[in-house]
């Protein structure tokens, strides 16, 4: 892993709490009042990794390994999004305590997952933010990626870097070296399978049990929704007409990592407006 991922990693304060036979690995950095970020299908908390640092100075940031994926354990039964909220509102009832209320931001997969969590803690959820979400009910473009465990040296590298210019990122030049090593991580310790999940209703069901006010960030060119993005945020406005939203220019589905510095503005900037405060 790459020198800044690894000083990240030493900032944070690891968490252990209990899914199936093992643990929910989560990482915290900061004070105040707690913000829950979920990674992305096949991810980590790594998928955060341009962000905890600057939203961590405004708030907790709690980042979990969902179970099956990054150090987690896979969660009891069957591995659906519902099964890995479970484990996650459990730890963070027992990382937080039963008066908790924190705001929730999930990426992809984890949208779908943090959808299951909101639906599950109720009053707990100070605002739920979908981040590049699918499961909504919309058709999505085919996306083939390219077979990487099976590679070795430049050849894998090679495949990472074309699986993330498929997917996750709209301009290739933006794939550096921290990007093409969580990539790889991610390949080699995901075990729970999310894609098939993406193309459902999933999410969208859950959302009609959440409470929270919603919110959106996309990319505008990010690669499972181009080019109906104003479609998935109609989705979501149909939920909660007062649906706060933000689309980066430029940027794809890893929206965070690609934009970070944008991203990070649009997620402050519409906390704090669900807070009745501006952004510092």
């Amino acid at each position: 892993m790459t020198p800044d991922i690894i000083e990240l990693d030493r900032a944070a304060i690891r968490h252990e709490t209990p899914c199936g036979d093992g643990h929910v690995v989560w990482r915290s950095w900061g004070e105040g009042t707690p913000l829950v970020l979920l990674h992305g299908g096949s991810g980590s908390w790594r998928h955060w990794a341009r962000n905890v640092g600057p939203l961590s100075r405004h708030y907790r940031v709690l980042a979990a390994d969902i179970p099956g994926l990054g150090e987690s354990a896979m969660p009891p039964g069957e591995a659906t999004p519902q099964s890995a909220a479970l484990p996650l509102r459990d730890g963070l009832a027992q990382l937080l305590g039963p008066e908790r209320r924190y705001h929730l931001t999930g990426f992809s997969f984890g949208a779908n997952v943090s959808g299951q969590l909101a639906a599950l803690e109720g009053e707990h959820i100070r605002t739920l933010t979908l981040v590049g979400a699918a499961s909504l009910g919309l058709a999505r473009p085919p996306l083939e990626l390219l077979k990487v465990r099976d590679k070795q040296g430049v050849a894998r590298v090679e495949a990472n870097r074309e699986n993330l210019k498929r997917l996750m990122f709209h301009d290739p030049a933006k794939i550096d070296a921290t990007a093409l090593a969580i990539q790889d991580w991610h390949t080699n310790h995901a075990r729970l399978r999310s894609r098939g999940f993406a193309s459902g209703t999933s999410l969208k069901d859950a959302l009609e049990r959440v409470s929270a006010p919603l919110n959106g960030i996309w990319g505008e060119f990010d690669a499972v929704a181009y080019p109906n993005v104003a479609a998935r945020l109609d989705v979501i406005r149909a939920r909660d007409p007062s649906m706060l939203e933000a689309v980066i220019p430029a940027a794809g589905h890893w929206v965070a990592y690609e934009a970070a510095e944008e991203f990070n503005a649009a997620l402050l900037s519409i906390l704090a407006r669900r807070e009745g405060r501006t952004a510092q």
